[in-house]
């Protein structure tokens, strides 16, 4: 016959609980160490992803437009050096 023997159950059961209250400190800690870390940088002049990106398809954009406008005003002074004669 087994006796029973509930000191082992017991501590099982601490330990159990222990290591479920020691993970949780644990996820705590991080979100915490987390926050900071967002606050810390958020008063930083750290540009937002998307805006990022938003001024860089205006930057290509305006490239774009500077170079076709460029190619405009050179055609427009080949053709009036042209018939003006020089």
């Amino acid at each position: 016959m087994q006796s029973e023997n509930h000191l082992f159950g017991d501590l099982a059961k601490l330990f159990n609980g222990a290591a479920g209250t020691l993970a949780g400190v644990g996820r705590e800690a991080e979100a915490n160490a987390r926050a900071r870390a967002r606050e810390w940088i958020g008063g930083l002049d750290f540009v937002a992803r998307d805006e990022f990106e938003v001024v860089k398809a205006m930057a290509a954009a305006a490239r774009d437009e500077n170079e076709a406008l460029r190619a405009r005003i050179e055609t427009l002074e080949g053709a009036l050096a042209a018939k003006s004669g020089v």
